[in-house]
């Protein structure tokens, strides 16, 4: 799975599933949770999409707002993990 299709599935689901606004245009370096789109909450269920999509599995400590805040750190962790 390349970083493309990660960053897609990753934005459709925070998209739809989070922010309930498919036509929002999401950029990559976008403060998801510094902004007010999606609760820190949220990234709990970042965590459990990433493991159910990709098959890597996020640690608590990870799921930060210093850590996940945006796609590009989103992106770039769940590819760290990816064998």
């Amino acid at each position: 799975m390349d970083e493309s299709t990660v960053r897609q599935q990753l934005r459709d689901f925070i998209l739809e599933d989070l922010i309930r606004d498919p036509d929002y245009d999401l950029e990559d370096d976008e403060g998801i949770v510094s902004s007010g789109l999606i609760d820190s909450f949220s990234l709990a269920q970042i965590g459990v999409f990433a493991e159910e999509t990709f098959g890597v599995y996020i640690p608590d400590p990870d799921l930060t707002v210093a850590k996940m805040d945006t796609l590009d750190l989103m992106v770039a962790r769940i590819l760290r993990d990816k064998k």
